[in-house]
């Protein structure tokens, strides 16, 4: 049984490394072919249709029963007497100024120390006969044991960060909440030397929080989903080799 069992697990392994080596050699092949090619961009696309999109479920107020106004001149549920430029619908674009400014510092130290000393024997008539009966001549019943233990342990960590980015982009309102507010995504590509540079945005603002020149700060966006990265020789070069990725994760040590 034991036997099976340790074939079972070598045929696994082996099946996991022979589609650990293809998939690696069909990326290698990929990037062989694009040696000397600029990265390509990505091409536009809805949001909605990505891998990964849901819809956006947040709590929600109860409705209200709206009343008509006979004769009014105000629309029913408008903030504002005249309607203005600003994104308020599906497919709507609002310009999103990204302004991050983020700094941390940390600092710990824990120290934590233990010594114990245990030792046990027997005397009297005992001790005597456990000497002549059980013991050697070199030992004595006095100290039939004595158990001593130490630990130490020191450890330390610091953190000293500071993050600034400072950016626009443009972002299109994929779903309006029944409470009016609106859920926003962007997405903006930048190529310049064989390397891309992606910036991601998106989350839920309010419809008063967007300015009348229809920007909106990213400080006012609630469930905030902002990334900055990109792609290209640059990033590689910066990247640890896979196979020292794969040892960082395997090695216990």
């Amino acid at each position: 049984m034991h036997k099976t069992s340790s074939v079972n697990a070598f045929r696994k392994c082996t099946a996991l490394a022979i589609a650990a080596l293809a998939l690696v050699g069909c990326e290698t092949a990929d990037k062989l072919s694009k040696i000397g090619q600029e990265p390509a961009l990505t091409a536009i696309q809805d949001p909605r249709t990505q891998p990964g999109y849901r819809p956006v479920q947040m709590p929600m107020p109860v409705k209200e029963i709206e009343r008509y106004n006979a004769n009014s001149l105000w629309r029913t549920g408008n903030r504002a007497f005249f309607r203005d430029q600003r994104a308020r619908r599906i497919g709507d674009i609002v310009t999103v100024n990204v302004t991050i400014s983020d700094k941390a510092a940390f600092e710990n130290t824990s120290r934590s120390s233990r010594s114990d000393n245990k030792s046990s024997g027997a005397g009297g008539a005992l001790g005597a006969a456990i000497d002549k009966i059980a013991l050697p001549s070199s030992a004595s019943a006095d100290a039939l044991a004595s158990i001593n233990s130490s630990d130490t342990f020191q450890g330390s960590g610091s953190i000293d960060r500071t993050e600034s980015l400072k950016t626009t982009v443009a972002a299109v309102v994929t779903q309006v909440l029944p409470n009016s507010n609106l859920v926003i995504e962007g997405r903006q590509e930048v190529r310049v030397n064989h390397e891309v540079r992606e910036l991601i945005v998106g989350g839920v603002v309010r419809p008063q929080d967007i300015a009348s020149d229809n920007t909106i700060e990213s400080t006012k966006i609630a469930e905030a989903r902002i990334g900055y990265g990109g792609r290209g020789q640059i990033t590689v070069a910066q990247q640890p080799r896979y196979g020292s990725q794969a040892l960082d994760i395997l090695l216990p040590f």
